[in-house]
């Protein structure tokens, strides 16, 4: 097997058919149905199923598929090592973001990490928690940030910052008339919600809120970053969920954060790494961690 037939296999896996991933890879589609065919010959297993009028992915070529993609996750950190290390970095952390976690809480960790140990390289990934988790299991990653506790065995969860879950409102809309809006009230409204597979942690958090009211929401979009999310809800598309430090961070003069009435229920973030002994590295950005939380928050201003 060579990273040729992967380039091919992740192309097609991703286009779904042959002439469109032979145009992506610009060549031409004969030796792409070979190297398929030389890639399932050397597995022993069919990859895809193939008919006249479309192309899907087997099992057994799903699985391959994430397979592949944290083959070349690999080779790219290895790329990066080597040209960390001739740039005179000495180490390096490799950590996992998913949920669109609170900026203004990672900007100041990171920045005083680069004050206090700048010969330490952090390279930072966005992935969905899914990938994240198995990314920490197969030392992928060294450690990572997401707005869930279910990470199964293994992986080591502690929660570690914590802020109001508001809704997001565009600016002129009736519910601005609420200085705390009631759940129920904001059910009545179209919503703009986080795609479950994206925001996995963060939708976690966010069906639990909602469960609590008897009401079904009127969902019209879901959507993969909560930057989009907010762009849409600053378009008038409807309400979003989000945590104060993110709507403040957007500095969307369109999108006016409100507080739920009664309790604010809390978005939690979690640091995730693996059930080991970590490093010295390690052990030094996690303590970093907790005075972050205190120095940092940045609420959002509710009008």
């Amino acid at each position: 097997m060579e990273l040729r037939h992967l380039r091919c296999f992740i192309a097609v896996a991703e286009e779904l058919h042959f002439a469109r991933a032979a145009e992506r890879l610009h060549i031409e589609q004969s030796p792409l149905s070979r190297a398929i065919k030389e890639l399932e010959s050397n597995l022993a297993v069919q990859l895809f199923e193939r008919t006249t009028r479309r192309t899907r992915l087997t099992w057994a070529g799903k699985v391959f598929l994430e397979e592949a993609h944290r083959v070349f996750a690999a080779i790219d950190q290895a790329k990066a090592s080597v040209k960390a290390a001739a740039t005179g970095y000495r180490g390096r952390l490799r950590i996992a973001l998913s949920d669109g976690i609170a900026q203004p809480r990672l900007s100041a960790l990171l920045a005083q990490c680069r004050e206090e140990e700048p010969e330490v390289e952090i390279r930072l990934s966005e992935t969905p928690l899914s990938q994240q988790i198995k990314g920490l299991n197969s030392d992928l990653y060294d450690a990572g940030f997401a707005q869930s506790d279910e990470v199964g065995e293994g992986i080591i969860a502690e929660a570690i910052w914590s802020e109001p879950l508001v809704i997001a409102v565009p600016a002129r809309h009736p519910l601005l008339v609420h200085r705390r809006i009631p759940l129920d009230e904001v059910l009545r409204y179209p919503l703009v919600l986080c795609h479950p597979e994206t925001c996995e942690g963060f939708w976690q958090q966010v069906k639990r809120v909602l469960r609590t009211v008897d009401a079904k929401p009127i969902v019209v979009d879901r959507v993969p970053t909560l930057d989009l999310m907010m762009t849409l809800v600053a378009a008038g598309y409807g309400l979003g969920f989000a945590g104060e430090s993110q709507i403040a961070a957007c500095r969307n003069p369109d999108v006016i954060a409100r507080p739920l009435a009664g309790r604010s229920p809390m978005l939690t973030t979690y640091l995730l790494r693996p059930e080991i002994e970590p490093s010295e590295q390690l052990s030094r950005f996690i303590d970093r961690v907790s005075p972050v939380d205190e120095q940092a928050s940045n609420p959002a201003t509710v009008q």
